[in-house]
């Protein structure tokens, strides 16, 4: 539910603050989001609805959406949203953290859907994009025209109207449209060949699992599906490199499809294996501290090395029941395993990394028996190497898939932002003018929604002078942190601190915020105008011919 709130009419009068169970999290500019992530409710995903989520250790236990703050100390220089916990969480941000420490190349690449003005929430995407381009990466900012066009109904004239304002503030805000690469789903033929191809991997049952769809599902609907899943893969077009999806996770359904969508365009797949059976991940985890106990105990006895060490050696050590042996504790894991070892019996026991043939075409399976160094099996649909590791064979198989004509497509990675909370409490929505500000607003009409907006204080002067504000509840405070404070971390802090010890009242803190806001989107208009006299010079049509 939205609540509106009335102005103050005085400095120090203090609006309650609202408790709606929908009212996002704020963070903490330790750099650490809230331990408690907020209220408890139910999370669904849904990248066409108003999602809200107020649970965001839901999203790491449900979803296996990692903690941002886990791989921080990796990321050289990190963004301030980074920084304050705003960024919360991602899934596979090493590789993109490594290739930027490391000089590599890299990609970003996130979708607006046209479908109503660019607001202060859209910005939050607009700067990870940039910041991600200016830390060296090739950077592409899309068009979701086909989605909104089809998933919300809007017509050709709306979407093209729309397109104009988001590009023109992602240019405002710093984009560099001749270092990155600015498209529509509709003008772009690659993405449009991409999802035909990816279309012929997924399937009815799939998406409806994923997106509930229905009967009542329109095709096209569908097919704007596969053309994200195409925009998230298409910066790996030219060559496989790590490439970052920022989004909110609301959209956290398109980027686990797009994962999976990547693997089964692959020619290989390359796991670890111990023997010559396959195994599921549970299994081959249990296996390994299996062997390691096995190892460790044949060094203490002196009865053999490594190469000694047999299939049934396993089975036996696993029916002790040794704790390092069944780390999972799951006896279906057990018993599928102990299936598989006795069923081998006398067969070596050897760690290897195993390439199991996908989609490759015969030349390609061929080329990667014979690039394969050093001692190797090779069987119907498989080759074991056991003189190279996990990485280099990654790399191996991927370089084959790409000289034979495959893609090599790496995971796509992406990170996720909090919702921001609505100026007037609860969700902030685009289709309510007055809880949020749009990147079109005027600078006065932004002073005023920010003087009229919720804040966290308490319901009398004396009272926050006394208790202190709720600056984590606080849409106001958001502001400070998501955007007026910029990269100025000492300022954001301070704001929280005064307003939590009570220094700080909601009226003077409000005037500070919406001059602020004044001041930004004064400056913003200005860039946006310079930016409409040069928009003939990209390279992107922003008029359609299509009809209705």
């Amino acid at each position: 539910m939205t609540h509106e709130r009335d102005a103050d009419p005085d400095p120090d009068a203090q609006p309650a603050a609202d408790e709606s169970a929908d009212a996002d999290p704020t963070v903490h500019t330790t750099g650490q989001p809230r331990p408690d992530g907020g209220a408890v409710d139910d999370v669904a995903l849904d990248p066409w609805g108003s999602s809200t989520v107020s649970d965001y250790r839901k999203l790491f236990e449900q979803f296996g959406i990692e903690r941002f703050e886990t791989v921080l100390d990796e990321v050289p220089a990190p963004h301030y949203l980074m920084r304050r916990g705003v960024i919360f969480g991602h899934r596979d941000y090493r590789p993109v953290a490594r290739a930027m420490r490391e000089g590599d190349p890299f990609a970003a690449l996130s979708g607006f859907m046209p479908t109503g003005d660019p607001h202060i929430g859209h910005k939050l995407v607009f700067d990870e994009i940039i910041w991600h381009q200016q830390q060296g990466g090739d950077a592409y900012g899309l068009i979701a025209d086909l989605e909104a066009h089809s998933a919300r109904g809007l017509s050709w004239a709306e979407v093209d109207e729309h397109a104009r304002n988001y590009i023109l503030s992602l240019l405002a805000l710093g984009f560099d449209p001749e270092a990155g690469e600015l498209y529509r789903q509709s003008a772009n033929r690659e993405v449009q060949d991409l999802a035909f191809e990816l279309g012929a991997e997924a399937n009815f049952s799939e998406l409806q699992a994923i997106y509930d769809f229905d009967g009542e599902t329109d095709v096209s609907h569908m097919q704007s599906v596969v053309t994200q899943m195409a925009d998230i893969l298409y910066p790996q077009l030219e060559e496989p490199k790590p490439t970052v999806i920022p989004v909110g996770p609301d959209q956290d359904p398109h980027i686990r499809l797009s994962r999976d969508l990547a693997a089964r365009l692959r020619y290989f797949g390359v796991t670890e294996a111990y023997a010559s059976f396959e195994l599921a991940d549970a299994e081959r985890r249990a296996l390994a501290l299996v062997y390691d106990e096995l190892v460790d105990e044949s060094r203490r006895t002196d009865e053999g090395g490594d190469d000694t060490l047999r299939c049934e050696d396993a089975a036996a050590l696993l029916r002790a029941g040794a704790d390092r042996a069944d780390p999972l504790d799951e006896p279906a894991v057990r018993d599928s395993l102990l299936e598989k070892l006795d069923n081998a019996g006398k067969e070596p026991l050897r760690p290897r990394v195993r390439f199991v043939d996908r989609n490759a075409t015969e030349t390609a399976f061929e080329a990667l028996i014979e690039a394969v160094d050093g001692e190797k099996r090779v069987y119907d649909n498989h080759v074991d190497a056991f003189e190279t590791d996990r990485a280099a064979a990654e790399q191996l198989a991927r370089d084959v898939e790409v000289a034979h004509g495959g893609y090599g497509f790496l995971p796509p990675s992406s990170v996720y932002h909090r919702f921001m909370t609505g100026l007037t409490g609860g969700k902030m929505s685009s289709s309510v003018p007055a809880s949020h500000i749009s990147l079109l607003d005027t600078p006065e009409e932004g002073y005023d929604k920010v003087k009229t907006a919720t804040t966290g204080g308490r319901e009398t002067a004396e009272k926050q002078r006394e208790l202190g504000g709720e600056p984590d509840d606080c849409p106001v405070y958001e502001l400070y942190a998501y955007l007026l404070a910029h990269d100025d971390d000492e300022f954001a802090k301070q704001v929280y601190d005064e307003c939590a010890g009570g220094e700080r009242l909601c009226g003077d803190c409000k005037e500070q915020a919406a001059r602020l806001m004044e001041d930004f989107l004064e400056n913003h208009q200005e860039k946006r105008a310079e930016w409409a006299d040069r928009l003939e010079e990209l390279d992107i049509d922003l008029d359609t011919d299509r009809k209705r």
